[in-house]
């Protein structure tokens, strides 16, 4: 307990003296420019606020955008107009941003200049589902909403813990939850996961905006979070620190074989859980599941895995008081 107090001390110091790291500053007064007409200034101010503005930098993650040279007034009214792609890995950046009220398909045109200095335009809604920003954190974020890739997810932790349970079975090696170690470590990493997985729903359910301010302007740093994302922010936090306690009380009761093969089956129950609770969340099963999961985890370990005596003559912990069953001393 005093390694996690120091661990936790350590890691809240790190996050209050870290800087705030955003490589896409961008003020949302700038969606109105000098080039826009009062009416259209107007009229912007009726729209939704927007999470990006000029000067935020985007990376193009489709196989290409299509942009025309001249204004978007001319493609409006149907005049000629050239257009030229910009391709996949590309970095571009926003220069202007204009409202078209007379635009009846998208009236949010977006102008971009690519790192090769071509300049054009494009609606909003063609632009933002073919880019991504450049923040690392945005891309991964991007990276795991793809659906194939949350499908091919699904299937190898499905064939990996699969194939876990079976070898652990067969050596009859510790197993979270079943054959436990004495420590809460891991039952309390499952549950914090799982509590992190319908938090996470939760916020794409009821805080889609929210959630967007946080993609377009990410951070780890719980404390320049609003309080919600300050919330989900902390809880990816406890589950790195709970996961080094996991691994440290691990490597002190079990032989580095077993130790290796327990964390790998406790890494494969996480991934599991998370699967699992960031689905049935989306139903709103998540929320009596995650009570019911809570209350087997907790119960579970206390009946059966936890040690909260200590042997007077070898100072091992043991479940209850009679016989050591490391020493074979007399505990009354």
């Amino acid at each position: 307990m005093r390694k996690l107090i120091y661990i936790l001390t350590a890691a809240l110091l790190s996050t209050t003296l870290a800087a705030c790291y955003n490589g896409n500053k961008s003020d949302d007064s700038d969606s109105c420019t000098i080039h826009d007409s009062l009416a259209v200034c107007d009229t912007m101010q009726s729209y939704p606020p927007r999470h990006y503005g000029i000067g935020y930098n985007f990376i193009v993650h489709s196989d290409s955008i299509m942009l025309i040279e001249q204004q978007p007034e001319e493609h409006i009214s149907l005049l000629v107009t050239d257009t030229f792609h910009i391709r996949h890995d590309t970095h571009i950046a926003v220069t202007d941003i204009r409202v078209l009220p007379q635009d009846s398909i998208d009236s949010v045109w977006v102008q971009i200049v690519s790192e090769t200095g071509q300049t054009g335009w494009t609606q909003e809604s063609g632009l933002l589902p073919n880019v991504v920003p450049t923040d690392p954190i945005s891309q991964f974020i991007m990276m795991f909403s793809d659906t194939h890739v949350l499908l091919a997810l699904i299937i190898a932790c499905l064939i990996t813990v699969a194939y876990i349970i079976r070898l652990v079975q067969r050596r009859q090696a510790p197993l979270v939850h079943f054959r436990d170690i004495p420590s809460f470590y891991p039952t309390l990493l499952c549950i914090t996961v799982a509590a992190s997985a319908t938090f996470y729903a939760s916020l794409q359910m009821f805080g889609a905006d929210i959630w967007q301010h946080f993609y377009y302007h990410p951070s780890l740093n719980p404390f320049a979070m609003p309080p919600i994302l300050s919330i989900f922010i902390s809880s990816v936090w406890a589950m790195l620190i709970i996961g080094i306690a996991a691994v440290e009380d691990t490597r002190h009761h079990l032989n580095f074989e077993d130790a290796v093969l327990y964390l790998s089956g406790l890494t494969g129950f996480c991934a599991v859980i998370y699967i699992i609770f960031s689905i049935s969340t989306l139903y709103y099963i998540g929320y009596p599941l995650l009570v019911a999961y809570c209350w087997f985890a907790v119960t579970r370990y206390l009946r059966h895995f936890s040690r909260r005596y200590i042997c007077g003559n070898c100072g091992r912990r043991i479940r209850r008081k009679g016989i050591c069953p490391h020493c074979g001393a007399e505990n009354e």
